[in-house]
């Protein structure tokens, strides 16, 4: 049993739409194949035994504990404890994810195995051990899994975004605002292109760099604290020993050092009573800063209170980690005590991190003498961390219904004073319930970007959603965080629908960006070149500050590579679903083409619109499978599925009369005439009006006027700039020239249909097969060409995608001469070198299409060509 591929998904997918974020694997099972978990004898035992938590999982049928019983009663293929062994694996790694699924692949003896993940690098990781424990349960060998989940212990830490932004990320998800993670930290966007927000941990877009700075310069914020009347303990910055000396010499003992410019207790030392512990506490902080601040240590409890947005929002008390003595156990004991808390985890894993024994850790325990072999007595109590970090093992209780009204309004004040947005300040005290100088307490010090750990899972009291507020912070009441985003998907059409929504949305005065086939464009400068189709194109275009709407094509190959590049679109077109690409990544059949192309409507959200075909069966039949409400679109306007569905209240278009028109309810809104549409060619292209039904359906769902619709659509003219490889017409003087990206059968009939309508003498036509499809795909394209032209011209492409050009070229030959065998046909390899050869030999009143791969270098030749030709007439 092997790996034959590895997809992740990180979208909306043909695997499914509700869990994005999924791996996809197809096994080939080698000799187990048809083999199930009864045919194996004490499988199930060992499998309890080596993953004892998979008691808790359900079978596909949902009873409890009932994947066990499944696994020893009815039998299970290795597949699907390969499935069940990769979630367990995750969840041990302090990864949670649940959501899984096994089934045959089309070939015989593979089979497809998905499930979900929380970190990327983590499900990949996942995949490859469940393969490696699942062998060796099955062949009864040790296999030892904790070197696993330690290593998927350390891709969480390294991976998981921290529980402070995760905090503000689950808040915003619950409002239904989508997030962009934009590197491996915590850098995140909220929302979409100008509507977004950045939050990078608990900093935020709107965090003042200079009040950041101002909350690193400790002296400073002292300073500043001290003018506003808050009690801050004195202290001295001190560079070397005898500056030390002598701010002790004034402070007295104990003292408290720590690095001018350091925060979250890094580099702290904390209750100092000796010239010895003061010389490491000085040294300790200047591995952080060359400045170090000296100060009075203050009696008393370490507080943390939170403000966001000049409101106080939560306190916590804070305790250093700790155990407590019983008598009989050593310290290294009462720690593995505490560590066997099943709240404490690695990291941030959970509420609690486990204590680790480290530098700070053995320096405390020397200064009482004591050793990790020590006993302590009964109920005593020794800290095992010099500061009260929740990272380093300390506990939190949650203490914001105890603190004095004077303590809360001295918080709002220490943030407006600094300038923070979000803003957590330090406070030592006996008593967070008594103002703040009666207790003789002081503010210690003021974070920028604080922790939001203890107060959404404290310890002990009541979990805060201080995530909540800064939420409203980012986004007030009626701001919103999305964009409008159109999504295009079929087998044929897709780009230059894309292309004309974007240009009626240009129109309309947004500023666009757009995906397709031959690049990126943001408000109509291309930006990225290539197929841009996939989900890292979309996201391209919403991470972008400046635009405010989204139209974005979404082709086949993308949605099964990495699924959709967002997870909710405003409005989802498909086309058509035709033969194409078919065998590719396993898509054998029209039903199966169907459901990769469903994803789109699948994903628009509930007050949406999926508009969608309804002269092709497998698009129309989508409509009983999304939850977003559906508009038609339809050539023939008296189609009974746009009858019934106008009846029933519902929203199409349609070619009626020579007219596009929208039918709504029982009105009927003429938009325009067909032939003066550009796009339509005086309504000869009857495929781009099928394109012109979507757009003109995607405008004035929009909420578009009708009057800009049409205008719109005037407007756009089909040319080698505005739609390049889609219908591109050259005038010469004596013949014509078509360029055209048609790829595929269904493409080729839609240019067939349009030349019947063309007056040539002659017809020419450049052909090339493509070397990824089927055997028969590319006898077709032969088929097809042998029907259209008096004569052909046969190519191949750069990219021969795995033949040998001499065999796309006999198969394209076979079919020409199945339909014609004395078919005038040449054959000219290089496609450039055939173009040039078909200007070259032009006859009068010809007309030459091609297919074209390189369309820029083509159309490129062309008008070369043409301007040589225009020099010709002239001279003549």
């Amino acid at each position: 049993m092997k790996i034959v591929e590895l997809r992740v998904m990180r979208g909306p997918n043909y695997w499914s739409v509700k869990h994005p974020k999924i791996i996809v694997l197809k096994l080939d099972m080698e000799q187990y194949a048809g083999v199930l978990t009864t045919d194996i004898p004490g499988f199930h035992q060992r499998l309890e035994e080596q993953f004892p938590g998979m008691v808790e999982h359900r079978s596909i049928k949902g009873q409890e504990g009932g994947y066990l019983q499944r696994v020893q009663e009815e039998g299970v293929p290795l597949s699907n404890v390969v499935e069940h062994v990769a979630l367990e694996l995750q969840t041990l790694g302090g990864m949670n994810s649940g959501f899984g699924r096994s089934y045959p692949a089309p070939q015989p003896g593979f089979e497809y195995v998905v499930f979900s993940y929380q970190e990327e690098k983590a499900g990949e990781y996942a995949a490859h051990a469940a393969i490696r424990a699942t062998l060796a349960l099955a062949n009864n060998e040790t296999y030892d899994i904790q070197p696993d989940i330690d290593e998927l212990h350390v891709i969480r830490e390294d991976e998981h975004i921290g529980p402070s932004t995760y905090s503000i990320v689950s808040e915003a998800v619950a409002r239904g605002i989508p997030y962009i993670r934009l590197n491996k930290h915590s850098l995140i966007q909220l929302g979409y292109g100008v509507n977004q927000k950045r939050i990078q941990a608990t900093m935020t877009n709107q965090t003042s760099a200079f009040s950041t700075e101002i909350a690193g310069d400790k002296s400073a914020t002292k300073a500043m604290l001290r003018e506003a009347a808050v009690p801050v303990p004195e202290g001295e910055i001190v560079y070397n020993l005898d500056e030390l000396k002598e701010a002790i010499d004034f402070l007295g003992y104990p003292i408290v050092t720590k690095p001018l410019d350091g925060n979250h207790g890094k580099g702290a030392g904390i209750n100092l009573k000796s010239w010895s512990e003061a010389i490491a506490g000085f040294k300790m902080a200047q591995k952080y800063s060359d400045a170090v601040i000296v100060e009075q240590f203050i009696e008393g409890y370490d507080f943390r209170l939170l403000v966001v947005n000049q409101k106080f929002v939560a306190a916590a008390k804070r305790t250093p980690a700790m155990v407590v003595g019983n008598g009989s156990s050593t310290v290294q004991e009462l720690i593995n005590q505490v560590n066997s808390d099943p709240r404490r985890g690695v990291g941030h894993e959970k509420v609690l991190t486990r204590i680790t024994v480290d530098k700070d850790t053995k320096g405390i325990l020397e200064k009482k003498g004591y050793t990790l072999k020590t006993v302590l007595a009964e109920g005593e109590e020794l800290f095992l961390k010099s500061t009260a970090n929740l990272s380093t093992g300390g506990t939190a209780t949650d203490v914001t219904d105890l603190i004095d009204p004077y303590n809360i309004l001295m918080a709002e004040r220490i943030a407006g004073t600094i300038g923070l947005d979000i803003c957590g300040i330090d406070v030592v005290t006996s008593d967070i319930a008594i103002p703040l100088p009666e207790a003789r307490g002081a503010v210690i010090e003021v974070n920028a970007a604080p922790g939001f750990r203890m107060h959404i899972s404290p310890t002990e009291g009541l979990p805060r959603n201080v995530a909540e507020p800064v939420m409203d912070m980012l986004f007030p009441r009626g701001c919103t965080a999305r964009i409008p985003i159109i999504a295009v998907t079929g087998t044929n059409g897709k780009t230059t629908t894309t292309r004309l929504i974007a240009h009626m949305v240009k129109s309309k005065g947004y500023k666009v960006g757009f995906t397709t086939t031959d690049g990126i464009y943001i408000q109509d400068r291309m930006l990225e070149k290539g197929d841009t189709t996939g989900s890292k194109s979309a996201e391209f275009v919403l991470r972008d500050p400046t635009v405010n709407f989204a139209v974005l094509e979404c082709a086949r190959g993308g949605m099964l590579r990495s699924g959709l590049g967002f997870e909710q679109c405003d409005i989802g077109i498909v086309t058509n679903v035709a033969e194409d690409h078919m065998g590719l990544r396993d898509i054998y059949t029209l039903e199966d083409m169907a459901r990769v192309k469903a994803v789109v409507p699948k994903a628009v959200s509930k007050d949406g619109y999926a508009i969608l075909n309804a002269d092709d069966d497998h698009v129309y039949n989508m409509a009983q499978e999304v939850d977003a409400k559906v508009a038609f679109f339809s050539m023939d306007e008296s189609n009974p599925r746009i009858l019934k569905h106008v009846a029933k209240g519902g929203l199409a278009a349609v070619c009626e009369n020579g007219y596009i028109s929208i039918f709504k309810n029982t009105y009927k809104i003429r938009v325009d005439r067909v032939a003066d549409i550009p796009l339509t060619f005086g309504g000869r292209a009857k495929f781009n009006i099928e394109n012109v039904l979507a757009a003109t359906l995607a405008g004035y769902i929009s909420h578009f006027e009708i009057s800009e619709i049409k205008t719109a659509l005037r407007t756009f003219i089909p040319s080698s700039n505005k739609t390049p490889g889609r219908m591109n017409l050259f005038k010469f003087p004596t013949f014509e020239v078509l360029v055209d990206y048609a790829h595929n059968p269904a493409g080729m009939k839609g240019i067939a249909e349009f030349l019947q309508n063309v007056d040539a003498r002659k017809h020419v036509g450049i052909i090339a097969g493509v070397g990824d499809r089927r055997d028969e795909d590319i006898v077709e394209m032969g088929r097809l060409a042998a029907s259209m032209f008096d004569e052909v011209i046969v190519r191949h492409d750069k990219d021969l995608r795995g033949r040998s050009a001499e065999n796309i070229i006999e198969l394209m030959v076979a079919g020409i001469t199945q339909v014609d065998p004395d078919k005038n046909y040449k054959v000219i390899g290089q496609e450039m070198i055939a173009i040039a050869y078909a200007l070259e030999h032009a006859e009068r009143n010809s007309f030459i299409t091609i297919f074209s791969e390189d369309i820029p270098e083509a159309i490129k030749l062309i008008e070369n060509f043409k301007v040589i030709q225009d020099r010709r007439v002239m001279i003549d």
